[in-house]
């Protein structure tokens, strides 16, 4: 287990389930500072307030879905390169596609191992570091 840097990336994770929430806050927390907001207001809200290193976004919520929330995060310029990457049950080629046509940088689908989340995220963590 690694030891958390004084200032590790922050990961912030959009899901309404907050055992999802839990989960992989569980799985990060050693490594990555891990935001949680559980509706589109709060993580726009806190995109904009901390420096996010990834969005983690589920797709099914209530009142306006994931989908909307990355169309909504891609039209704003300053957030254009932030990795936002769909965590979601749903599986099909054409739930891929729409996530794809919304901007997603990634697609990760539930449920999914402690290892491939952990991948994922390092992926970009070492992507930003050597930008």
């Amino acid at each position: 287990m690694s030891t958390p840097s004084p200032n590790p990336p922050t990961v912030l994770t959009v899901d309404d389930s907050p055992v999802m929430q839990k989960t992989i806050q569980k799985i990060l927390g050693d490594t990555y500072r891990v935001l949680c907001v559980d509706n589109a207001l709060d993580a726009l809200n806190t995109i904009y307030k901390e420096s996010i290193l990834v969005v983690l976004l589920d797709v099914s919520m209530p009142d306006i879905d994931g989908l909307e929330v990355c169309r909504t995060i891609r039209n704003l310029p300053q957030f254009a390169d932030l990795p936002i990457v769909m965590v979601t049950a749903r599986d099909k080629a054409f739930d891929r596609v729409q996530g794809k046509m919304a901007g997603a940088t990634e697609y990760l689908t539930k449920p999914f191992s402690p290892e491939t989340l952990r991948q994922v995220v390092d992926r970009y963590a070492s992507a930003a570091s050597s930008s």
